[in-house]
């Protein structure tokens, strides 16, 4: 195998199949992959460790565990040197464990299956361990969380696991993935409040500001801290937008303003010529166009070569300083969203969505409201994923769309008004894929009070999927049993052929067609 990298755990990879060349599709350099699976490795040999010595991690060994994973996850770390220091790092933490795993044992799995099994569950992880960081960060730990991803990355570099114990060690992956999503949300709830439904502008303001990207709340509320009394806005980007919904934020921080561009994938067009700074705290960062590379900075696990790291003290004085001497626009500007428009509504959260909960059964009993649909997920760069902003627009307007996660920027500002009999709007934004967690305990809801099943209700559940973080939110959703999912614009690379059958057979799970096709399948069973 003359390939200089391999790479296929996102949507984006090279030919629907993989990244093997210099670089992937994301800008990752065949150098930065190297060092990620060299990370890896150290991690799977430190998990075994732990394992072997019969105890979960401590929480500083957690931690570790979960930056290493976090710092893998596509679009998060370019930068092979940090990589490399991370991997130095565990094995300081590790001392007389054996060689590290090799990870072209996993890539050249002779099994298709089982090297898939063991993909589904090691990609699971890394988004797994993205939420856990959150949370940590928030002070919530669980240590049966921790030890269970001791036992899967053991599970992925043990060559004897058979297909049937990896199918069950799928399902336990998708069980822990919903611990991990209900960890988050009650991190994120009890530091800042149930999400409330507010309108945010898409006008910035004159004067200086700063753009915060990300999922990291305790990062925003830190910025928020630091620049108030200063004379600098702050806007979000992207994964950031649910910031707005949390009281706790919105109400203490007034300079928190609203929100900048769109998705993530747009951020070398929006960034251009940026009259400010934008801080990174979590994914996605894109490779750097010149125009605004002076004037980006990472913290927490982000990392690109040249960039101005900000450390875990969370000092974000140079950002604050850089916004101030750029001194923003001269004039209110309106950044229109990808529809045309001007402001977008989140904080759909359960809480706020169950308060209706009342109003939306009888709507659905007096025959005001047919149909829920759950459409978004990551967004990407494939022109096919227009298919879910045309989907919304085909949509009846006796039907919901609750959306999460940046897949909802191709919808999010679509004028479709209000649902009758209820006065909620058709558009319904959950929040971010860390808010997963939200839209499912709102099916679960009204399941009770429908009394039926999930898979009873008027629900489907359209998905698309980008990274790992998606990919942990799939294992979750089957494992709780959940079926008829759509998804795309394409199936993951790392699903073979064999188990795509079995997750056909079992839980229905399908790819996308046309939004026309799709909707007359879905509303004619129903």
């Amino acid at each position: 195998m003359d390939e200089q990298m391999f790479c296929f755990q996102c949507e984006q990879a090279a030919g629907c199949t993989a990244c093997t060349g210099a670089a992937g599709v994301c800008g990752k350099s065949a150098e930065t992959a190297a060092a990620q699976d060299r990370l890896t490795g150290a991690l799977i040999a430190f998990a075994g460790q732990l394992i072997a010595a019969g105890r979960g991690p401590p929480p500083e060994q957690a931690r570790l565990l979960m930056q290493g994973l976090f710092t893998t996850i596509t679009n998060v770390n370019f930068d092979p040197a940090a990589v490399d220091a991370l991997t130095r790092r565990v094995h300081d933490a590790s001392p007389g464990t054996g060689p590290d795993y090799d990870m072209q044992a996993l890539w050249r799995e002779p099994d298709a299956d089982r090297r898939s099994l063991k993909c589904f569950v090691l990609f699971s992880l890394r988004g797994m361990a993205a939420y856990n960081y959150h949370a940590r960060v928030l002070g919530r730990i669980d240590p049966e969380l921790d030890r269970f991803f001791c036992t899967a990355l053991q599970a992925v570099g043990d060559p004897g696991q058979t297909t049937d114990a990896l199918w069950q060690l799928v399902q336990a992956t998708g069980e822990a993935s919903y611990r991990c999503m209900e960890l988050l949300d009650a991190a994120n709830t009890g530091a800042f409040g149930d999400p409330e439904p507010v309108q945010v502008p898409l006008t910035i303001e004159k004067g200086p500001f700063i753009v915060i990207s990300g999922h990291d709340l305790y990062d925003a509320q830190q910025l928020l801290e630091q620049t108030a009394g200063r004379g600098v806005n702050v806007y979000t980007h992207s994964e950031m937008l649910p910031a707005h919904g949390y009281p706790e934020l919105k109400r203490r921080y007034p300079h928190l303003k609203g929100n900048f561009g769109t998705a993530w994938q747009n951020q070398q067009r929006e960034f251009e010529d940026i009259p400010a700074p934008i801080l990174f705290t979590t994914n996605c960062i894109m490779p750097l166009r010149a125009s605004y590379a002076d004037r980006l900075f990472t913290t927490s696990v982000v990392a690109y070569p040249g960039v101005p790291h900000i450390d875990e003290g969370r000092d974000f004085s140079p950002v604050i300083e850089k916004a101030l001497e750029l001194g923003g626009y001269a004039q209110d500007t309106l950044l229109p969203g990808l529809n045309g428009g001007s402001t977008v509504t989140t904080g759909f959260a359960r809480t706020a969505v169950l308060q209706h909960a009342d109003e939306i059964v009888q709507a659905v009993r007096d025959g005001k409201l047919r149909h829920f649909f759950l459409v978004g997920g990551c967004d990407g760069t494939r022109p096919s994923r227009r298919y879910y902003t045309e989907f919304a627009r085909l949509t009846p307007p006796d039907t919901i769309l609750l959306t999460l996660a940046c897949g909802k920027f191709r919808l999010n500002d679509l004028p479709l008004g209000t649902v009758p009999g209820t006065g909620l709007p058709r558009i319904l934004d959950v929040g971010q894929c860390n808010d997963a967690y939200s839209a499912i305990r709102i099916a679960l809801a009204l399941a009770d009070a429908f009394g039926c099943g999930v898979n009873d209700l008027p629900l489907s559940l359209v998905l698309c999927w980008f990274e790992q973080k998606a990919v942990c939110i799939l294992i979750a959703l089957l494992a709780l049993g959940i079926r008829n999912i759509r998804l795309g614009p394409t199936l993951p690379p790392f699903l073979s052929p064999g188990v795509v059958r079995t997750l056909q057979e079992r839980y229905g799970l399908k790819p996308i067609a046309a939004p026309e096709a799709d909707l007359r399948a879905i509303l004619g069973r129903h």
